[in-house]
């Protein structure tokens, strides 16, 4: 075990210790993970909704070039975030265990999904059919805000679980309208930007 780790360990411990002497839950560090999500992919909703809306005049390949843009820039975003939650006291924690795999999990789910249904709408010239993909989301983020609520026994988190769940049926209803891409954004921003900001505003400081 290199020194660096045993180091983080000893945080740990400290961490947890102090916790335990003040009777606090783990906080939770994956906050400013959901606010990139929620910034980077309710910018590319937008962009979305002006292309086709004509605003920007640009080729149908606009399309494709925001939404990989978008999922490469929180790509190399969330990467830098975990190393950086990897170093911070409470990490090794089990609700932060629980939670990032509950995250990481959904992230390789909506990638899956994502290039399953593009292939299906490239396949049949069904491009309607990405109109679904912001239920699928919301779906999953549901659950990943569950998980993260039962682990670190937090109700308000239940209730943005709650929240995403019903933004998933939102999204169906809204599958198709020229504003779906707007009502995606604005959920994104609720359901992830504003939580992650309370989450953030509850990490612990970098050192004990």
């Amino acid at each position: 075990m290199t020194e660096e780790k045993i180091q983080t360990l000893r945080d740990d411990i400290a961490f947890m210790k102090a916790l335990a002497q003040e009777g606090s839950s783990v906080p939770l560090l994956f906050g400013g993970n959901m606010v990139a999500a929620g910034l980077i992919f309710g910018a590319a909703s937008i962009g979305h909704w002006l292309i086709a809306m004509d605003i920007l005049a640009v080729s149908d390949w606009a399309y494709l070039i925001n939404w990989v843009g978008a999922g490469a820039l929180f790509g190399v975003v969330c990467t830098l975030l975990v190393r950086r939650a990897s170093s911070r006291p409470g990490y090794s924690a089990a609700a932060n265990k629980a939670t990032g795999s509950a995250w990481s999990g959904v992230g390789f789910a909506i990638l899956a999904m994502w290039l399953g249904i593009m292939a299906y709408a490239w396949r049949n010239q069904a491009w309607e059919v990405m109109n679904i993909f912001p239920v699928v989301i919301f779906g999953l983020y549901g659950a990943a805000w569950l998980v993260a609520g039962d682990m670190s026994g937090k109700g308000w988190i239940k209730l943005v679980a709650l929240g995403s769940f019903a933004g998933a049926v939102l999204m169906g209803f809204m599958s198709g309208s020229t504003q779906q891409m707007l009502g995606y954004a604005g959920c994104l921003f609720l359901l992830a930007v504003v939580p992650g900001l309370v989450l953030m505003r509850q990490e612990p400081s970098d050192t004990i």
